[in-house]
């Protein structure tokens, strides 16, 4: 595995950063560095963002602060994971994962600068389609293991 820290001395450090939910109705604001900024190729998150994968960053919970409004939970409603979506404009905003419980994983790109989402991580490549290239580093067909997780969290 690659141990290439998240930050170099040529990357400025995102925190404070806020962004909001399309319609403005959420406002989110992260008070620390990403563990580490995901890229996943699941078809759930294809089929959620519309998109070829969704982009994350995975937050200590304690620096995510709710600004203005209520997220409610949405999205798939899969045992052991949680999607958070306005209540308005249903925008996918963050998901708190059981197994993780110390950490969020925001939508990078609902912030008002996503210029820090560079996915380090890529997930569920098995799904991914044939055209799409990331600039990750660290690459998984499925989920990471337990083990890989932890892995990747001390290489933050």
């Amino acid at each position: 595995m690659n141990s290439q820290p998240l930050s170099t001395d040529k990357s400025p450090p995102i925190s404070p950063r806020e962004g909001t939910c399309r319609c403005g109705g959420v406002r989110m604001k992260v008070t620390c560095e990403p563990v580490t900024t995901f890229a996943c190729h699941c078809r759930g998150c294809q089929r959620m963002t519309a998109s070829a994968f969704s982009l994350s960053a995975l937050i200590p919970i304690d620096g995510l602060e709710i600004v203005t409004g209520a997220p409610v939970r949405g999205g798939a409603h899969t045992d052991g994971i949680n999607h958070y979506h306005c209540p308005r404009c249903m925008s996918w905003l963050f998901t708190k994962i059981d197994m993780l419980p110390q950490f969020v994983n925001l939508r990078a790109t609902m912030f008002d600068e996503p210029d820090w989402s560079r996915p380090r991580v890529e997930t569920m490549t098995c799904e991914k389609l044939d055209w799409v290239t990331t600039p990750a580093q660290h690459s998984f067909e499925q989920f990471p293991s337990p083990e890989e997780v932890q892995s990747l969290l001390q290489l933050g």
